[in-house]
């Protein structure tokens, strides 16, 4: 028995090692990254729970080996623990953009109409930043929709833009923005503050769910690999440029396990961390809550007075990001930039 638990601890060790090394770097190991966020911290701790009962002359050194995998491996289980006793970050603005960002899944494909409007209704936001409009192809691919007249009757006044897969809805004055990036809709809103960039965000999922013995497998999960590549890429210059306080929010199907979440985190202030939640969970909305791969980040002034995942209406797997903002008196241009 000891001895199986330092071998099973000498693998995990290996694992982590090589997980540090190669997620995010190389495309195969997107695969790898796929596995739960919390195993970063569950499997040591069950490990090392293992060698103190099993004891042995092993014990110790696979008690050392199960504290460095769970120091190694903490940044990427997806848990805030310092948000347990830390405060709510405190801002200088006052409340003045309720936005919610949800990813639709496929836009009421294969239901009605009339349910899937009445929900995005009853969000009563100032501005809703919806992902995947369009239809589900079974086979990869997607198609573009047209739904615009019937989005326009169910939010009369309101500005409706839609490009590159997004929809982006808002009570208050708005324009569209060209971005590099192919799957991001940019709309800046006029908040009585001034002009707010929204970058309405949806990263490519990893792979496809075909047989793992299938070459065609591979090729795939090579090629979404350099999509997302190029997605991210694009995506943090069009960041970089931003001159207005800015939300970038929406599906990243990026858990904190994966070697991307790096590069979401570069994109802004995480508004998780704003709300100090200890274990952010936006999927699966159907089912248990498991982890999260639906991001918020705040940038240039952009402050965040509440943030929560809401309740999906069993229309989409993913949960909606609720988000209160205003932009802080120390980033209010007295004029405008462009």
């Amino acid at each position: 028995m000891p001895e199986a638990v330092a071998a099973a601890t000498a693998a995990w060790a290996v694992l982590v090692l090589l997980d540090l090394l190669l997620n995010g770097r190389w495309w195969l190991w997107l695969v790898v990254s796929l596995a739960p966020p919390p195993a970063f911290v569950v499997v040591p701790a069950a490990l090392a729970g293992a060698a103190l009962a099993a004891g042995g002359a092993w014990r110790d050194a696979v008690l050392w080996t199960c504290a460095a995998c769970l120091v190694a491996g903490y940044r990427r289980c997806g848990i805030d623990l310092t948000a347990l006793v830390r405060r709510r970050r405190p801002v200088t603005s006052a409340p003045e953009l309720t936005v919610c960002v949800w990813n639709t899944e496929h836009w009421y494909q294969g239901g009605e109409a009339g349910p899937f409007y009445a929900a995005l209704r009853a969000l009563d936001a100032d501005v809703l930043m919806l992902q995947e409009y369009h239809h589900n192809n079974f086979d990869g691919t997607w198609s573009a929709i047209d739904d615009l007249g019937r989005l326009r009757e169910a939010f009369p006044g309101h500005h409706v833009i839609a490009a590159n897969g997004q929809v982006t809805v808002s009570r208050l004055p708005a324009r569209h923005v060209p971005t590099s990036a192919e799957r991001v809709l940019r709309v800046d809103v006029e908040a009585p503050s001034g002009t707010v960039s929204l970058l309405n965000v949806h990263v490519p999922v990893q792979l496809r769910q075909i047989s793992p013995f299938r070459a065609e497998f591979y090729r795939e999960v090579r090629a979404r690999a350099r999509h997302r590549d190029r997605e991210y890429t694009a995506l943090a210059a069009d960041v970089a440029a931003l001159g207005h306080p800015a939300l970038v929010a929406g599906d990243f199907n990026t858990s904190p396990a994966m070697g991307d979440a790096r590069r979401i985190r570069a994109l802004g202030d995480d508004a998780a961390r704003w709300a100090a939640l200890a274990y952010p969970r936006s999927w699966h909305a159907r089912g248990p809550r498991l982890w999260r791969i639906d991001w918020a980040l705040v940038r240039n002034g952009l402050e965040v007075h509440d943030y929560r995942f809401d309740d999906a209406a069993g229309i989409s797997d993913h949960r909606v990001q609720r988000l209160v903002a205003g932009v802080g008196t120390r980033h209010r241009p007295n004029e405008r930039s462009t």
